[in-house]
């Protein structure tokens, strides 16, 4: 096992849970749901004051459009909150990308609001873990790197995006822009388990809505004339489910439309998801959906548009995705952490970097769990451990001793 030096040992002393959790509690008493464009504004000020504490250039990036499809079926734009980019020795050689994100699933309106203590070490509260507790992580273990020998020969960019639970495609591009030239990448979603396992291969994801346009009648008197959207909807999720495969799941999810009784539906949307395991099985539907959307206009005398498509690529683990889990390895068992990696399902920004060509590791965040519930928490004292850890793998990436 590979020891501590002297200088690592110096660079770690400084980390501790106390000022983390402060922040994490502050954070945490803002409602930062994907749609409350207030409070992620309110929580982006007080991101950016707090990065302005490290080194280099702060700014909040506009949201590039997104478009979204209605219930009725039209096409409208969705606002998004500003993301935040901080920007540290930006024309250094080596270059590496840290990444968060401000919102969470929990609306304004949501029940689930306070903070709560469960034990003397667990905080219950919305994104303690899912991820405020990570960006918390980011921001003391940029500042222990930056007190180091080794950060000066490095530059690197934060980004912390205000959409990603919602599939950051409002923040995609600039994701992709400041991936770019970077020769690692570290995101902060809380760990896989409690006990601090990281994901590692993960499957990719792609959101669609089909929208059926058929032809209005009257159910009593004329339905022959009709084309009933509803149904060439409800067939198009039956033979959807039927594509499955071991490599890729089909969940249909919702259906909009119909009408009155007596009338044939001619609107109906069908929203789905799909998990393609590996490329390969993203290409098999790209080619398959088409095909089968022809059948469905065929057969029940329709129109049918798909919008959306697949936002987060599978992410394997490459050579250089290994060699760079290899060294978080190395790191946590410096620490006394031990720490291995396994499959998720689950998707993050880690697929959109990844499909770039940079190797990540995507779930250096805090230890907790039960995230996306009422049931989220937060293991504090993990905020120092992930931070040091984060701290070190930064300094030995940059070829400190």
């Amino acid at each position: 096992m590979q020891q501590l030096s002297p200088t690592e040992r110096a660079l770690l002393e400084p980390i501790g849970a106390g000022a983390m959790l402060a922040q994490v509690e502050g954070w945490c008493a803002i409602n930062t749901g994907t749609r409350n464009l207030a409070g992620l504004a309110a929580q982006a000020g007080l991101l950016a004051d707090a990065f302005a504490a490290l080194p280099g250039e702060v700014r909040l990036v506009e949201a590039a459009p997104v478009e979204a499809v209605a219930a009725d079926g039209t096409r409208t734009a969705l606002a998004h909150g500003a993301h935040l980019v901080l920007s540290v020795r930006p024309g250094a050689a080596r270059r590496f990308l840290l990444t968060g994100h401000m919102d969470t699933v929990y609306p304004a309106d949501h029940a689930f609001q306070a903070l709560t203590w469960l034990d003397g070490e667990t905080l219950n509260g919305p994104g303690v873990a899912d991820m405020k507790g990570g960006i918390a992580v980011i921001l003391s273990a940029l500042a222990a790197f930056e007190a180091g020998p080794a950060a000066a020969g490095v530059g690197y960019d934060v980004m912390i995006n205000s959409d990603e639970e919602t599939g950051s495609l409002s923040s995609a591009a600039l994701i992709a822009s400041l991936a770019q030239g970077k020769v690692a990448a570290l995101t902060y979603e809380p760990s896989a388990l409690p006990d601090g396992t990281l994901a590692g291969a993960r499957g990719g994801s792609g959101n669609f809505s089909a929208i059926v346009t058929g032809r209005s009648a009257h159910a009593g008197r004329n339905p022959q004339d009709g084309r009933n959207a509803l149904v060439a909807a409800a067939d198009l999720a039956l033979r959807l489910k039927h594509m499955e495969t071991a490599g890729l799941s089909i969940n249909p999810a919702r259906i909009d439309g119909g009408s009155a009784n007596n009338v044939v539906p001619d609107h109906a949307v069908l929203r789905f998801n799909i998990r393609p395991r590996e490329e390969a099985d993203a290409e098999r539907f790209s080619r398959a959906i088409h095909g089968l959307i022809r059948e469905i206009e065929t057969e029940h005398e329709v129109e049918v548009h798909l919008h959306g498509g697949i936002t987060r690529p599978p992410k394997p683990l490459t050579p250089e995705a290994e060699a760079l889990f290899g060294l978080v390895r190395t790191c946590g068992a410096a620490l006394g952490q031990k720490i291995g990696w396994q499959p998720s399902g689950g998707v993050c920004d880690g697929n959109n970097i990844a499909a770039l060509g940079v190797p990540v590791v995507d779930t250096m965040g805090v230890r907790g769990g039960a995230i996306h519930s009422p049931q989220e928490y937060l293991i504090v004292p993990s905020l120092a451990e992930r931070a040091a850890l984060s701290a070190l793998v930064l300094h030995r990436l940059s070829g400190g001793e």
